[in-house]
């Protein structure tokens, strides 16, 4: 069975390259709205969603007539203490140089690891699994939830940060096999 992952539409903050995770409930953008609306998504017939805004407004763009399935365990990583920041606003920030010399595998300060963020949205997913199997889903959520999907599911074996996809992207799965296309393609 073919599952779709959709990251969000861009907001604010992607733009500026900031840090946002589960603390920062940001809209999409006006004019990431507009190209969302452009472009041709799969068809599905059930979609799911992390609570965070700029993923259900995302849904409600590409699936109007599709009310999404909110999954709590499906929202950004808790960037804790770098929330809402980029580089220039981190780069003295020794705590930073450290998450950046561990790739990326320390906790984030007062936030989670990207194992514990990992852990939450596999396990999410893999309480979906009986209901994607049975009908056309869509997971409309972030980068990072898209992310740890692959790196689970995806054959042959990427590392995590080589599944990567911009705002409005993302991936048609086939859970059995592995197999797997980018989208939009």
């Amino acid at each position: 069975m073919i599952v779709t992952l959709i990251r969000h539409g861009a907001t604010k903050g992607n733009l500026e390259k900031r840090y946002i995770g589960s603390r920062t409930d940001e809209p999409l953008l006006k004019s990431s709205k507009e190209m969302l609306g452009r472009i041709t998504y799969p068809s599905v017939r059930q979609v799911f969603t992390s609570p965070m805004l700029r993923c259900r407004e995302t849904a409600a763009i590409l699936y109007p007539d599709i009310s999404p399935r909110i999954i709590p365990d499906f929202r950004e990583c808790d960037f804790g203490a770098f929330e809402n920041k980029n580089y220039e606003d981190l780069c003295d920030d020794a705590r930073y140089q450290a998450w950046i010399d561990s790739g990326g595998n320390l906790p984030f300060p007062d936030g989670e690891s990207r194992a514990e963020f990992a852990a939450r949205s596999l396990a999410a997913f893999r309480s979906l699994l009986p209901d994607i199997r049975r009908i056309p889903s869509a997971i409309i959520a972030h980068g990072g939830t898209i992310m740890s999907i692959m790196e689970c599911y995806a054959r042959p074996p990427r590392d995590y940060f080589e599944y990567q996809v911009r705002n409005g992207e993302g991936y048609n799965l086939d859970i059995d096999s592995g197999y797997f296309i980018a989208i939009p393609g």
